[in-house]
Parts: C-alpha cells; structure tokens; sequence
C-alpha cells in the first residue's frame, strides 16, 4: 500500500527510518519507526549504525505478560545487519546475534510513526494491553532562535491512556546502558569507564577522558518531570548477559527500588528511571522524559592552514593563537558545564515546546500539496544532524552530507551549499555566518575563494583553482542574506571583498570579457567545464545583476558589470540556445589556459591515457555535457529568483529549456536506464529526474561524473523553478517521484542521500514554497510579493529575520498572520494566478 505524503507510517514504510532529535551542530539521537532510539551520533561524528542500550518500557502490575519495551517489532533487515558496539575494537557481526539489544524482549505488535518536524509521534498498539501508549518527541526549533535551535538536547513525553474498564496499576522505566557515552577511542584498561550517577530526578552518565585525549570526555544525562521518580544507578555487574538479565528481572517484577552508584570497583554498566503510575479508566497520564548531552571537545578538524600556522607545534587542543585546534561546539561555550545545560534544559523545556509547536503548526496550516510539504519538512532534518556544525564562536561550518561514521566532503561547500534555502530563512544569523567566512578567510587579496573552508574556521590555503558556481553563487546570495535581513551596514563590510570576487570571476574565467564563462571553471561535479555553458553562464549573469544591484545600494559606479551582463545575456541566449535548450560549447585549443592533458590540476586527476588522448582529439575533454540537456542548464536563474531577484534569462527561452528538462530527463521507471555511476539514489521501478540527456544525439563518450544519476537537491529546484513558470503539475511529479523513493521502504524519508547522508544539496526543497506560491519577502522595501501559481485562496509559511507567520490569500487579498516576532509590511505586490498558464 503505497504511503499518503505527509501522513503517518505504518507496517513496510517502518523499515527504514530515523527521526534526528538535536540541534544544530549539536549532535542527535534518531527516533526510528519503531520507537527506538538509535543512530546516537552524540559525539560530533555521524554513527549511522549506532545502536546503544537505549530504552522504555511500561509494566502492568498483576498481568502476565504485561511488560513491553515501548517498541515495535524491529525492521527484518536489522537481524542480518552488523551493528557499531560502541568501541572500535567491538563491532557486533549478525553471525554472532548481537549483545545488549532489544529484539528478544517484548515489543509491541505494530507501531504508527507520524512527522510533524521538529515533533514526531509514535503509537504503539498490542492486542491486549489495556493501554493506549504514544510517544511524542522533539528537540526545540523556532525560526530566529539560533540557540534554541542549536542544543544538545531531546525530550520524550510518554501518554498512556487506561483504555479498560478497571483501574490499572502500572510502572514506566527508562533505561540507558553504558555505551551510549563510552569513547569510541578507547583502548586501553586503564581507560575509564562511564560511571552513572543519580542526579535530582535523573542520572548523568560521564565518561571521563582517556589519557591524552580531551576529546574523549562527555557525558549523557537523562531525568523525569514526575516527583515520583526513582532513580537506579546500580546495573548488575557481570559477564555475559548479566546486566541486562537482572535489568529485565527487576523491570517484569515492578520492582522500583532506588538505588545510588557503587562506591567501590567498577562503575553501574547503567541507568534507570521509574514512575509508578495509577491510571482510572478512560485516564491518560504522561511521563517527560528530557535529555541531554555534554562533549565539550572533539577531535574532528578538516582543512589546510598555510604552512607557518599549522606549523605551530602545538598538541593540547590548542594553538598559539588560543584558538581551539579541533571542533569546539558552540553549545560548550555557551554552557560551562553539563550541570548548566541541565539546568537551562529543564527550565526553558516547556516555553520552548510551546515556542517549536507555534511554528510546527504554523508551518503545517499552509494549504499546499502535501507532497511539498513533506519535501520540506522532511528535509529540515538535515540542520539536526552532524551533516551541520556550529562552532565556539557561533559560526556556523558544515558537511555535504555524512559517511556512516565520519563527516563527507568538508567546508560548507559553496558549489553545494548554493542550493540549500532554508537556512537563510529561519535562521539568518547563521545563513550570514557563511556569507562573512567565504569573504573573510576563505578568499585571499586577489578575490579568489576556496570553496572549502577550514575547521575550525580559519585562514586556509588558494593552491587549488576556485569554483565557478560556487563563487559566483555566493555573491547571488550575499544580495539575497542583505534583501533578508534589511542590514545595509553588513552588506558595506562584506561588499569591498565581494566585489574583489567578482573581479576575480571575470579575470579567470572571462579574461577577453564576453559575457560567457570560457576559460575552464571547476563545478559542482567536481570536474572543470570546458568552454561556454548555460549552467555556469547562468550564474555568471544572477552575479553580475547582483553585483550591480549591491554596487547601486551603495553608490558605486556598476557600469562594468551592467555591461558584462547585458554581452553575457545576448551570448548566452543567442549563442548557448539551440533552439529548445541551453548547451555547452566546448573549447580547449584557443584559450588562455594549457590544453586538459597538459595542465592537470584537477582536484580529482584526470589521467589522460593513450585512448583518452584519442577520445580528447576526438570529441574535446573528458567529462562535458556539450549538446546534452542539463537539469541544472539554469541553475543561475533559479538561485536569483529565490534571491529575490528578476529572471536574468529571456522567460520564453528559459520556459523552453524547463520544459525539455521534463521532456527528456524525467523518466517514470529506470528499468531501462543505464547508469554505470552511482546507482543507490534511484534505480529500476523508481522514478526520477536525470542530471543529463542527449536526446538529440552527440552524447560524449565520457560525459560529466554524475551525469546519468538521479539527486533530489537538482529534483527539487528544477520542480521549483518549473511551478514558477506556470508548469505546476510538472513540478508535482518530480517531487512525487523523489518522495516516493523515500517512503520508508527503501530508504529514510529523513534522510535523503547523495554523497553522505543528510545531504545538504536536498535543501533546495525549501524553494518549493516559492515555486507556488511566488512568495519574497524584502525587508529592505519592507515589500511582500505574492505571486501564486495555484488558483484561489491559500496559506502559506512564511519565515523572516524578525518573525514568522502565515501569508493568507483569500478573495484575492493578501494578509499576512505574524504567530511570533514581528513581520514588517509596508506594501504588498500581488499578482494572481493565471489559470491559463496551469494548462
């Protein structure tokens, strides 16, 4: 039965899951289908395969069989997986049948799992339980609230209704084994254990730092809101199973003795929590458990300083500059110590979950598809998990996506981090974090950026060549964080190193200064285009408009750019179209730069063999498009109307070229498709939009990397950028197409892949909202443009630096709902929709 987008998940589309609870660079805990709590990557590094000891349970005194780990059945594929034990030297081999997990204990039959970003509630049902038990968490996310949003922190609330007619007597327990802090480094016996605890109404689990190794300290706390709490601190300790025979003994007993820490020999190999509850029938009752965890300091750093810095000697964590040496997340600096976190956790829980569900259902109000709105909240998992680090200092760093147990492709990569829109809207303090490390110590004096930056966040090395897209992109976003904040004064900081950029831009890669990009340009595919293209021109053009634009703000002369781009423009549309697309030309031989098979700077090499030097002759260098028709051809277009910006392309040129990306790269089925790259985004039955097709022939021999695969971060903005341009439904099917491969089934519907989990690039689905609805707002102007592409009245989310709040179309007059903050609106441009265009 095929999954309803935006509604709960029951039976297959249980299989694959994990709901991130946490903050931003903070770490998270998932909360999979079944109601367990796994994938516990809580110490600054992704642990996909993660799954401590981690647990609830209820008990139903005088029943037998009354006692069921708050769980449902496990998904099949589980039982023959391996699993992370949580130390390096153990992992657990499914030939061995596991250690220390719950699949042999009892479980509930079925479980219903429903997303309502940041919440997510799980019920559980059993054929004879006279209880109704839900599980609803979440972990604080409020537009404009960038601490809130970047905690260490989980809550779970457990309500259990008495759906019998008699009185039920009962006990709910929390359970966490040891290795849910212990060091993934550790290596030796003299390292120490986690030792547990009691804490108020709770227990701390603390491992202490193996010797010469700060990165190894933390710790994991977790308590109960109810005074009848009793609190276990004294795990059996044994071999083999013992721990969790005794745990399980005293569980099915209701036995809930309290018990502090052993004072001598090893520590408790755990925690438990215990709340007596007395249910009448028809009463419910709820049990809070909060979470929280502590790791002040990682070992995780990526990047090259210039060589004088990163000679400093230094080994304890430290540099001569008394900047940490390794990632330090900003939630240590704003809390000394766990004990500050837990506290602040405990007293700020209960405005913060009413503050998260203000903008949960805010957002959820709107009347748009469904299967947009699961593609954008789906997607805002990415900002909790470790694809996103914040760090010391508050700014933000991040990933493109995640191995299974350490970060993929460093730097906040601009070429990637282009598509990604929701951050610059719910969080513009962080969006403009990026802005101001791209223009500070990611771009030397001559305007060239490195389009990776380093972690920490410092000065970093220019000996690799730039990314077109990536640089030109940042300067198109630079003018759309200043149109969302209203903050003209940051905008004059950052424009003396923005306007070396973009000089660098034309310098490079425009040196005779025609308007395309000529010269090779490195891209998002990670190879150099060369030769003139739509994609990379299309960029070059939404710079240049944007340049000119801040330039005018600012009363600088902008004659150079306005003249670039009004040559750009005419070259791109009269040279690049081919009558129903934007294509490359591909040049190598006349240019500025050596020939591929002799200038090989490529960041990955590119080995020019005997028959490679054949095929270059033969067709040019390896890894164009040429003639091919590019999903992401108008890719600069895109990012300037999500900017706020007109089109930069003739709208009946650009229509066309939307219009044959649908045409000829959607495809219904991949059955017939033939994909010798990376084929776990999409294959056989499954729908999806390619990154190229040559449907009028001259396909290249070795086309572009990537080129015959399917990514939903490319799905996403040509959907977006089609519903823009009237083609609504076409939009609809691509987004249908990337939702339904993950459904569950198959893949995590919260965690969309492309290189590395959580991948950042899928955030370009935050431009679906636009697409239909043609919502901007300027808090420059202080002007609301409504421009829907849906007929009649609607409502919409709407997130800006100073408040959030519904955009109401109704009678064809617009109103704006503030729910938080404040949404200042001193004109309204609104254009209804063309119903003609839908057709």
């Amino acid at each position: 039965m095929a999954h309803a987008y935006n509604q709960s998940y029951t039976n297959e589309h249980l299989t694959r899951s994990g709901f991130p609870l946490g903050g931003m660079g903070a770490g998270m805990i998932c909360l999979e289908g079944s109601g367990k709590l796994a994938q516990v990557s809580i110490r600054h590094n992704p642990r996909v395969f993660f799954e401590p000891l981690l647990f609830s349970t209820i008990h139903i005194r005088g029943m037998e069989h009354g006692t069921r780990v708050l769980e449902g059945p496990p998904p099949d594929w589980k039982l023959g997986s391996r699993w992370d034990a949580g130390n390096n030297k153990y992992h657990q081999s499914s030939g061995n049948g596991f250690y220390n997990k719950t699949y042999g204990l009892p479980l509930f039959e079925s479980s219903t799992f429903t997303a309502r970003f940041p919440f997510a509630t799980v019920d559980f049902t059993h054929h004879d339980m006279p209880l109704a038990c839900q599980l609803t968490a979440f972990s604080p996310f409020v537009p404009g609230d960038s601490e809130s949003a970047s905690l260490p922190v989980a809550s779970l609330k457990y309500t259990f209704t008495n759906t019998s007619d008699k009185p039920v007597e009962a006990v709910y327990s929390f359970h966490a084994h040891q290795n849910v802090m212990v060091t993934p480094n550790l290596r030796a016996k003299e390292d120490p254990l986690p030792h547990v605890v009691g804490e108020g109404q709770g227990f701390v689990m603390t491992q202490g730092a193996p010797v010469n190794d700060p990165a190894g300290y933390g710790e994991f706390a977790a308590w109960c809101d109810s005074d009848q709490t009793q609190v276990d601190c004294n795990w059996f300790r044994g071999g083999w199973f013992d721990g969790l025979t005794m745990l399980m003994k005293k569980i099915v007993s209701g036995d809930t003795t309290p018990q502090g820490g052993y004072t001598d020999g090893n520590p408790s190999p755990g925690g438990s929590l215990f709340v007596p509850l007395t249910l009448n029938p028809g009463e419910s009752q709820s049990v809070q458990v909060l979470l929280s965890w502590f790791v002040p300091v990682s070992d995780v750093k990526a990047g090259n300083k210039p060589e004088a810095e990163s000679d400093c000697g230094c080994d304890d964590g430290k540099c001569c500059s008394d900047e940490p040496a390794t990632y330090r997340p900003w939630y240590a600096s704003r809390f000394g110590s766990g004990a500050m976190l837990r506290h602040y956790w405990q007293v700020k829980h209960d405005e913060l979950r009413e503050k998260s569900a203000l903008f949960s259902e805010t957002f959820y109000k709107s009347t748009l598809p469904d299967e947009v709105l699961e593609a954008v909240s789906a997607n805002l998992s990415i900002l909790k998990s470790p694809t996103v680090l914040r760090q010391h200092d508050g700014r933000l760093w991040a990933w493109e996506g995640c191995h299974d147990d350490s970060g993929c492709c460093h730097g906040s990569c601009t070429h990637v981090w282009n598509y990604a829109q929701a951050i610059c809207h719910l969080f513009p303090d962080l969006e403009r974090t990026l802005r101001e490390t791209e223009y500070g110590p990611s771009q030397n004096e001559q305007g060239k950026q490195a389009f990776r930056s380093n972690l920490p966040i410092t000065e970093t090395t220019f000996g690799y060549h730039a990314a077109a897209d990536g640089q030109l992109g940042g300067i198109i976003k630079l003018y759309r964080d200043w149109r969302i904040s209203g903050d003209t004064q940051w905008l004059k900081k950052l424009w003396p190193a923005a306007k070396a950029s973009m000089d660098y831009c034309i310098k490079v890669w425009d040196p005779d200064e025609t308007g395309l990009l000529v010269e090779p340009h490195h891209n998002t595919y990670d190879i150099e285009f060369w030769g003139p293209d739509g994609m990379c021109t299309s960029f070059y053009l939404g710079a240049l408009k944007a340049a000119s634009l801040m330039a005018g703000a600012l009363d600088e002369k902008s004659d150079r750019y306005d003249m670039l781009y009004e040559r750009g423009r005419k070259a791109m549309e009269s040279q690049l179209y081919d009558g129903e697309y934007f294509i490359q030309k591909i040049r190598w031989e006349d240019l500025h730069t050596k020939p591929p098979h002799l200038s090989n700077d490529s960041l990955i090499p590119i080995n020019y063999s005997d028959e490679a030097l054949a095929l270059l002759h033969a067709e040019g260098p390896k890894y164009q498009y040429g003639t091919g028709c590019l999903s992401d051809g108008v890719l600069g277009d895109w990012m300037c109307r999500v900017s706020g910006m007109d089109s930069v392309i003739d709208e009946t040129k650009l229509d066309s070229h939307l219009q044959s990306i649908f045409r000829y790269n959607f495809r219904d089925t991949l059955v017939d498709h033939i994909n010798p790259q990376r084929s776990g985004y999409a294959c056989g039955q499954e729908g999806g939009l390619l990154l190229c097709s040559w449907p009028k022939g001259g396909a290249i021999s070795l086309p572009f990397p990537y080129s015959n695969e399917v990514w939903t971060g490319i799905e996403y903005h040509v959907a977006s950028h089609l519903m823009m341009m009237g083609h609504v439904e076409h939009g609809l099917t691509i987004v249908r197409a990337a939702r339904d491969r993950y459904n569950g089934v198959i893949r995590n519907p919260f965690n969309e892949i492309e290189c590395g989990h959580w991948y950042a690039r899928a955030l370009s689905s935050y431009g679906l909202l636009q697409g239909l609805t043609g919502i901007v707002y300027d808090a420059i102007d202080k002007k609301l443009t409504v421009k829907p592409q849906i007929p009649g009245d609607f409502q919409c989310f709407l997130s800006t630096a100073t408040g959030f709040g519904l955009v109401c179309v109704k009678d064809e007059e617009v109103s704006v709902d503030v729910k938080h903050g404040q949404i200042d609106v001193g004109q309204i441009d609104y254009v209804p929709c063309q119903e003609a265009v839908l057709a």
